[in-house]
């Protein structure tokens, strides 16, 4: 469904960042997949139509964040969303309410939300 796929595809700015600033660990990845979904799932509307984000939403994005502890949970969960919106297009507006989201639920993070980050750092 194309509407899903831009929800994931403007999210995977703000996980994918959350994956590659953090120091390294070793360990193995806890947070899978299905975990990775149902968190985001409450702000599908919010990234495809701005305004305010759902309660549930920043609930979600603040548990994800909460939960991805280790360097390998951080990648799993930046491939885990790369992996979901492989081939599903994306416009600045959905890129730009996917950056705004950490702000929009009180989570300030030190770094910029981008498609480009590399999972694997």
């Amino acid at each position: 469904m194309a509407s899903s796929g831009v929800l994931k595809s403007a999210f995977v700015m703000f996980i994918v960042c959350m994956a590659a600033t953090s120091a390294p660990e070793v360990a193995e990845a806890a947070v899978v997949c299905r975990d990775v979904v149902n968190h985001l799932l409450p702000c599908v509307s919010y990234v495809q139509n701005g305004g305010l984000p759902a309660a549930q939403c920043c609930n979600g994005v603040r548990t994800l964040y909460g939960e991805a502890q280790t360097s390998a949970d951080r990648q799993n969960v930046c491939k885990c969303i790369k992996s979901a919106i492989n081939g599903i297009p994306y416009s600045g507006f959905n890129l730009g309410n996917a950056a705004s989201l950490p702000d929009k639920c009180n989570l300030h993070l030190p770094y910029k939300i981008s498609p480009s980050t590399d999972c694997n750092k």
